[in-house]
């Protein structure tokens, strides 16, 4: 089955696509056009697509590195998104 060689990498997925939609909704909250915001993240998406399609033959042999570095990133992120919504939060009230 064709899903199967993506299995080490299912938590980057899921993560993934959370931290993408975190970082969409900053984006808007910052004021930035929702549609060129939209329209970017699609690209990004279908790129990555492209990329993980292609590369995953050789990505395997460093899946457990491309995972630790890939979750370090979301971790960061998503502490840096909650860190910064916590200031606007704060400067509001």
């Amino acid at each position: 089955m064709v899903l199967e060689q993506y299995m080490p990498f299912i938590g980057l997925i899921i993560f993934g696509n959370i931290e993408n939609l975190i970082l969409s909704s900053q984006g808007v909250t910052s004021g930035v056009n929702p549609k060129v915001l939209g329209g970017l993240s699609i690209i990004v998406v279908i790129i990555w697509l492209f990329i993980g399609t292609v590369a995953t033959e050789v990505a395997m042999q460093y899946a457990n590195y491309i995972n630790f570095i890939g979750g370090l990133a979301i971790f960061i992120l998503g502490i840096q998104s909650v860190v910064g919504a916590v200031k606007s939060i704060r400067s509001k009230s």
